[in-house]
């Protein structure tokens, strides 16, 4: 498996490991990054190498040229549209990943590109770019958890008005309506992604994998049952040594932090 600071090669994504995070772009600019069966693939044996490898803290996703995503490519499909892909948990596995999984879309997000953005933990969109779920213009749906996801994201009537007219939005309108939690120019945009990702890398990575986690399971059940599940998992999330550890971290970078823990400690 790739261990930090590694470049590996394959035939439809960029991928490195550096300084403690992973990016993997998508690298078909002559097909608008639509997504193929090599796709998937390449981007599964990416997910899994980072899922193996502790030395990744987090995780960027974009897209190469001018697009981050534009859906299936039909013509790779033989025809069969979403249905054709291979792998459906292609979009699952980022919400699978325990490493915080950032979206760059630096371009159009349409169909399948916007139910990647979905899956990923942070959004941020260059100002240039649109996104959209146009499926349902060609009679089809987004089968790949856009029905689904959007709702959870920006409420019933956004995702109705979303899926059911097709067409796409700007990236102020995304963040106007939470879809996405940053707009910047495009030329920032990957300075904003790792921003994002250099402060998961300061945080303890137990911590951020139990809060994914929680968070994601939220909207799934009972105020009750996730309270529970919350207080269960918070205390099972690591050893006293690891807690022990992380304070001292935190103390050793925040004199506020010092004085907490020292108060605590009495």
């Amino acid at each position: 498996m790739p261990k930090v600071g590694a470049f590996v090669d394959f035939e439809t994504i960029l991928f490195d490991v550096t300084d403690e995070i992973a990016t993997i772009t998508i690298n078909r600019p002559e097909r608008a990054n639509t997504i193929s069966p090599g796709l998937t693939a390449d981007i599964t044996a990416a997910v899994d190498s980072i899922a193996a490898d502790e030395g990744v803290r987090a995780v960027i996703l974009t897209g190469a040229g001018r697009h981050f995503c534009g859906g299936a490519d039909l013509r790779a499909m033989g025809g069969g549209g979403r249905s054709g892909i291979p792998g459906r948990n292609l979009f699952s596995q980022f919400e699978s990943l325990r490493q915080p999984v950032i979206a760059a879309i630096n371009g159009a997000a349409m169909g399948g590109g916007c139910e990647l953005a979905l899956a990923c933990d942070i959004r941020v969109m260059a100002l240039e770019a649109q996104i959209g779920t146009p499926e349902i213009k060609f009679g089809a749906l987004p089968a790949g958890g856009g029905t689904q996801r959007l709702a959870r994201m920006v409420g019933v009537g956004m995702a109705k008005e979303l899926v059911m007219t097709g067409e796409p939005i700007s990236a102020e309108r995304a963040r106007e309506i939470g879809l996405v939690n940053s707009v910047v120019p495009g030329a920032q945009l990957m300075d904003e992604a790792r921003r994002y990702a250099g402060v998961f890398v300061q945080r303890a990575p137990f911590a951020l994998a139990t809060a994914k986690q929680l968070v994601l399971k939220s909207v799934d059940v009972e105020l009750q049952v996730g309270l529970m599940m919350e207080s269960n998992a918070i205390s099972a999330m690591a050893t006293p040594e690891e807690r022990g550890q992380e304070r001292e971290r935190a103390a050793a970078n925040s004199d506020t932090y010092k004085r907490i823990f020292a108060q605590s400690d009495n």
